[in-house]
């Protein structure tokens, strides 16, 4: 008799041991999410990366039936937005919608590096991405890029190019072009898009690696001169402009992408439903023509695909980095 009773007890509490190893894997899957979601932007209001956060944001509410909140938490090149999200709860509800510009370049910059851009957080999904375009002012009356080479060679240290910034993917773009071709086109940083771009129309600068998107509307009216893209393919905004490699610059892609994080160990079984669920919304139609007709290319890839993209724009960025001796602002 006191034998059965031991060995209900034993069995009793095998299957609430076992109850404790399930339940809470089960509930993960079905109830997430049952709460609001948080995405930090790390930048202001009204950009681009603000406004596919945006998008995003509202699809995935519909599809969740739980609000998802966009908040912006600008500053410091986006450093605080994104650590506050690095140091959250692994539980889905704060991610971080961000740019290769602020996620991965800018650590890159800094000493000592603030975080890893891959092994600190657990990628959702890169959305889109648009190649930089190298922009040259048309009073200087060349017609390809071959020629613009030949002519900043003839004249070295003579000419200068604006970016948005040091440290910004218009800046690295354009050292990449400086060290393909063999130039010494001087940088001159500006405070963001719309003075950089004023500068290379007004003649201050001769060059600009800006997006297709900002900028192929000023070469329709010939305020600027769209010579190359910085991708592997031609653009759909921007067909009759040939790529670096048609040119006979090789392994010259420059991208800057838009993408969906988490905070580091989040629970596979959250990363792939948002990962699902994000891939879902940027393939519907009504999205996916928004970014074609933005100048970008539509990505929506899975968290490996998005590490491994990460991983290898490290290595990149970083040799260009070191090389150049680009110090932060």
């Amino acid at each position: 008799m006191q034998l059965n009773e031991w060995l209900k007890n034993i069995i009793y509490w095998l299957i609430i041991g076992l109850l404790l190893v399930l339940i809470p894997k089960g509930f993960a899957q079905t109830s997430y999410p049952n709460r609001p979601i948080k995405v930090i932007v790390p930048f202001p209001p009204g950009g681009p990366t603000d406004n596919y956060a945006r998008l995003i944001a509202a699809k995935m509410s519909d599809s969740f039936k739980q609000p998802v909140l966009v908040e912006n938490k600008a500053g410091g090149t986006g450093l605080p937005g994104t650590l506050a999200v690095m140091n959250a709860p692994a539980d889905g509800y704060t991610l971080l919608f961000t740019s290769n510009s602020a996620h991965v370049i800018s650590p890159l910059l800094r000493q000592p590096i603030p975080y890893d851009s891959v092994k600190d957080f657990s990628p959702i999904s890169m959305v889109l991405k648009y190649p930089m375009y190298l922009l040259v002012n048309p009073n200087l009356g060349l017609k390809s890029l071959p020629e613009f080479i030949q002519y900043a060679k003839n004249n070295p240290n003579k000419l200068n190019y604006s970016s948005v910034g040091i440290g910004s993917g218009g800046h690295l773009a354009c050292e990449l072009f400086n060290s393909a071709a063999g130039t010494s086109i001087v940088h001159v940083p500006y405070k963001g898009a719309a003075p950089a771009q004023a500068a290379l129309i007004g003649g201050e600068t001769q060059m600009f690696c800006d997006s297709v998107g900002n900028s192929q509307g000023m070469v329709n009216i010939g305020k600027m001169q769209g010579l190359a893209l910085f991708s592997e393919k031609r653009s759909n905004a921007a067909p009759t402009v040939p790529t670096m490699g048609e040119m006979g610059l090789q392994d010259m892609a420059a991208y800057i992408w838009l993408g969906l994080l988490a905070p580091p160990n989040l629970p596979k079984e959250i990363q792939n439903k948002l990962s699902t669920e994000v891939m879902r919304i940027m393939n519907t139609p009504e999205v996916s023509s928004m970014v074609l007709k933005g100048g970008s290319d539509l990505v929506a890839n899975t968290p490996g695909q998005f590490s491994q993209n990460m991983l290898d724009e490290k290595e990149l960025w970083a040799k260009v980095i070191r090389e150049k001796n680009i110090k932060p602002e």
